[in-house]
């Protein structure tokens, strides 16, 4: 049996989320928006998913917009909350998700100035960095909740307090993808207009995300159409993965998730994969191994072979010859790092403090709720409240 810990790239669907999205295949099957029997079992159970979706957010029902993406998510938000304007400063990170940095890059070839915080060398964004870029040019403040290459968590709670304190006209944006139930988020509490979240990330179905629309904003749809989704979002809705998504967040259990991610943390520095120096952060381990390209990859092989446990090598800032191992019944993926040599440029990249010019193997193991093998060894967040 496969041991899978890539749970930052996607989640395995759990049982419930399958068995709903069977359901909304075979029984309710209609078009939400067609007003005979199976539209209106359609558009019920559409309904009961927007509430499940809304519970841990402490939002409304009517707040959650449905999309098919996170990414969908991330450029509604974007472009939206930008639209009524021609130009303007816009607060980001250096490390933000491809589907908002994207969106950036467009917006500055439009006019806006884009300014992009760059974290240290563990990621961190600090409230104060984000206070003293934020003023009364702001027109939209745009960060994630959690880095999904090096795991730390950014100071979303503090986002509307700066925002009202600078007298911005901003709307606040988070891209919660990789935080969403594994932190407890409150948007409301939190002064944030907009979230995303998505649900492949906590093992719904690929082809289903939602934005938060917090009650009273208002923001210009990106995606034309019949109007579904209050006109954020045209297009007919995916039931069967936006079911799944509900089941998937229902079904979310609470492990002790700062145990899991202690012990696997010790185990693999007891294994001798890494010094005392290895970086912990709240959502992946990261264990720095140093030395030449070979003798790295022996090394991790060595301390697989130990543990029993899949793990990702990941590039912290360039990609090179990447490839797939397998040790054992383990999926290994490996990515050679130089930070002055050839490879691909990862957008990280500009956003970390340079270390020495060696191969560093990051260790991605992100937090995860499936059972067997893959929970005993799962990384984890600690369980801080953002509210």
């Amino acid at each position: 049996m496969e041991c899978y810990l890539d749970n930052s790239a996607t989640t395995k669907p759990c049982k419930e989320a399958v068995d709903a999205a069977v359901y909304a295949m075979t029984q309710a099957f209609g078009n939400p928006s067609s007003l005979h029997a199976a539209g209106l079992a359609a558009e019920r159970l559409l309904e009961d998913a927007r509430a499940a979706v809304a519970a841990p957010l402490h939002a409304q029902k009517s707040e959650i917009v449905f999309t098919p993406s996170g990414t969908a998510a991330n450029n509604t938000a974007v472009f939206g909350a930008v639209s009524r304007y021609r130009g303007g400063k816009i607060v980001t990170t250096a490390m933000e998700h491809p589907s908002v940095e994207e969106c950036m890059r467009t917006l500055e070839a439009r006019g806006f100035t884009v300014v992009r915080l760059k974290p240290d060398g563990c990621g961190r964004i600090t409230a104060g960095q984000i206070a003293q870029a934020v003023d009364e040019q702001t027109v939209l403040l745009s960060l994630m909740a959690v880095n999904n290459e090096v795991g730390s968590v950014l100071p979303i709670a503090e986002l509307g307090r700066i925002v009202r304190e600078k007298r911005a006209p901003a709307l606040v944006h988070v891209d919660a993808v990789q935080g969403f139930l594994k932190l407890p988020i409150r948007p409301k509490a939190c002064g944030i207009d907009l979230l995303s979240v998505s649900a492949h990330k906590v093992h719904g179905l690929k082809g289903a995300g939602a934005l938060y629309v917090r009650r009273g904003v208002r923001i210009k749809p990106h995606l034309l159409g019949g109007g579904q989704e209050y006109g954020l979002c045209s297009g007919t809705q995916p039931m069967p993965a936006i079911a799944a998504f509900a089941a998937a967040v229902r079904a979310w259990g609470e492990p002790d998730l700062a145990a899991l991610h202690s012990r696997l943390r010790e185990q693999l520095l007891q294994k001798g994969m890494a010094g005392r120096r290895a970086q912990r952060r709240r959502f992946h381990i990261d264990v720095v191994l140093e030395g030449e390209e070979e003798i790295v990859r022996e090394q991790v092989i060595e301390g697989l072979h130990h543990l029993h446990v899949g793990i990702q090598i990941d590039a912290a800032v360039f990609v090179q010859n990447a490839q797939a191992d397998i040790v054992g019944d383990v999926a290994v993926f490996f990515g050679a790092v130089r930070l002055h040599g050839k490879g691909v440029v990862r957008k990280i990249e500009v956003a970390l403090v340079p270390l020495p010019d060696l191969v560093i193997g990051a260790v991605r193991l992100p937090a995860l709720q499936t059972a067997g093998k893959e929970r005993r060894f799962g990384a984890a967040p600690e369980p801080d409240v953002v509210d």
